[in-house]
């Protein structure tokens, strides 16, 4: 979620545009319109209140110039401060440290090139804190895409998550089907080798049984032959 949004003017730092989104509150605040003290009364998870980070992000802008990295990333307690400079134009959001940098920056881009181009010619010829505020109503859009395309994002990994469990357990499956194919298989192997054995012990039985025969056919030729030559 962009916890705080801010637009300003690199040469003087002047605040253009700023809206910010309480993370507890879950309220839009417009910096042009609520009151100094009410703002106070609005805290992050952090402790922190909104008017701090706002009061960070202009001492920040103060400190840019022409000589400043055109995309810097900035650390702030459990948040980051994205900022993105096009045109003169610094582009800034507050989020949190686990959000993704990618989105962060698409968001900037997306708001640096409506901005440019509805208000780039009179960035330089205003004087007053705000006067661009009107901007927010695109800002409450692209932020609302920003939270879509994370959700989509999140769906997506989601998403692979459960097709990277179904493709486990379909490997889990061939694996398993692999194990009683290999066992079929050496019982299949044991009982061709019990078949072969079986052969061969029958042939074994058979020149076994043929030497009987012989043996006593042979004896009962012997046996007529000494009768006869008794006689």
């Amino acid at each position: 979620m962009a916890l705080l949004t801010m637009i300003a003017r690199v040469i003087d730092g002047l605040p253009l545009v700023g809206t910010m989104q309480d993370d507890e509150q879950v309220a839009t605040i417009n910096f042009k319109t609520v009151p100094l003290p009410q703002l106070r009364h609005f805290h992050f998870q952090s402790g922190r209140s909104i008017l701090d980070y706002q009061n960070q992000a202009k001492m920040l802008f103060r400190k840019l110039g022409t000589h400043s990295p055109a995309r810097s990333s900035i650390e702030t307690g459990p948040y980051l401060f994205h900022y993105l400079i096009e045109n003169d134009v610094c582009y800034l959001v507050m989020v949190d440290k686990m959000y993704s940098k990618r989105l962060a920056f698409n968001y900037l881009e997306d708001l640096a090139q409506e901005f440019h181009a509805n208000y780039g010619r009179r960035v330089n010829s205003v004087t007053r804190p705000y006067a661009f505020i009107e901007f927010d109503v695109y800002i409450q859009k692209a932020k609302k895409q920003l939270t879509d395309r994370r959700r989509n994002i999140s769906s997506i990994n989601t998403q692979l998550q459960d097709v990277q469990r179904i493709m486990v357990q379909n490997i889990d499956d061939v694996l398993q089907r692999g194990t009683v194919l290999a066992e079929l298989d050496t019982k299949t192997q044991n009982l061709s080798m019990m078949s072969q054995k079986y052969k061969k012990d029958a042939k074994l039985l058979n020149r076994k049984s043929m030497y009987v025969k012989a043996a006593a056919v042979g004896i009962i030729f012997l046996v007529f032959f000494m009768y006869f030559w008794v006689l």
